[in-house]
């Protein structure tokens, strides 16, 4: 398996392929040495005397489910863009180019739409919304019926539209323009305030905003990670999503934080040995008493 560089370049890139307005963002006017962190995401360490996962524990847990399920393959395309982000382009270039590239507000606006439903749904609901309006110009400007009826695949159309429409609405009335490449030249800290300052956007949004559209070291934490990190006894039973969240990107080495939670989160969706919250559907790939994570679980204590 090959290992994600711990050290980050700050790369030149090329722009998304035709998903910014032709003004370009405007830079950050505060500055990236900015540590405050936003209300949901205060960093304080919630369990201080709790000092699992170790290092060890998470490359085991990562080393096993690599061997078990393979790299999820729905994800190489982020783990490759990971790869490049290493990499210094010249603006003049194109050799090497990722042209597919997913631009920041495209990956915000199909995280909100994975929301409360399976992925199949999702995805079907965002390439609709995209194949009917050419731009989030369009979207923001259509009535919110007309992308209600497209989104409905999806689940929860009207609040999943009224979502959307209001963070165009906010985003053109803040930034002039429909575009969030700026967050790229951000620090963490000020990534996790620029998009809490959104309705509707909560800290499992950001999270996977910045792990996928922005290859930052994040960890989030959704219903399947949630679960088999108490089965795992990585964080105390009382533990809430919030608090597990800040404790594993606390104790998580960064160079593990993306393989681990790609694999955690296919293992969670077919695992309900060690995910009570998985689906009770049976799949081909259930692994149910082989599960590898079983036996560390029990020695964890």
């Amino acid at each position: 398996m090959t290992k994600l560089t711990e050290t980050r370049k700050t790369p030149k890139r090329k722009k998304p392929d035709g998903h910014c307005s032709p003004s370009p963002c405007p830079p950050s006017k505060s500055s990236k040495k900015a540590n405050v962190t936003a209300g949901p995401f205060n960093d304080s360490e919630p369990f201080p005397d709790y000092s699992q996962p170790t290092p060890e524990e998470c490359r085991a847990v990562r080393d096993d489910l690599l061997a078990l399920h393979g790299f999820p393959k729905e994800f190489i395309k982020y783990r490759k863009q990971r790869s490049l982000d290493h990499i210094e382009y010249e603006e003049d270039d194109t050799s090497g180019a990722d042209s597919s590239t997913e631009s920041v507000l495209d990956g915000l606006i199909n995280t909100i739409l994975s929301q409360n439903t399976t992925e199949a749904n999702s995805q079907k609901a965002f390439a609709s919304l995209k194949s009917s309006f050419p731009t989030w110009e369009c979207v923001l400007a259509a009535d919110a019926k007309l992308v209600e009826d497209t989104i409905r695949c999806g689940g929860l159309a009207p609040t999943k539209t009224s979502c959307i429409k209001g963070i165009l609405s906010s985003l053109l009335q803040k930034k002039g323009n429909l575009c969030l490449e700026y967050l790229r030249e951000l620090s963490i800290e000020e990534i996790k305030r620029e998009l809490s300052c959104f309705r509707g956007i909560g800290p499992k949004t950001v999270a996977c905003v910045l792990m996928f559209q922005l290859q930052r070291d994040d960890f989030p934490v959704d219903t399947h990670i949630f679960q088999i990190a108490k089965t795992l006894h990585w964080v105390p039973a009382a533990a809430d999503v919030k608090k597990t969240y800040i404790h594993l990107n606390q104790r998580i080495p960064d160079e593990l934080k993306f393989d681990l939670n790609c694999l955690i989160y296919t293992h969670g969706k077919v695992c309900r040995e060690c995910s009570g919250k998985g689906s009770n559907k049976p799949k081909k790939e259930q692994c149910d008493k082989l599960c590898p994570l079983l036996g560390q679980s029990s020695n964890a204590i």
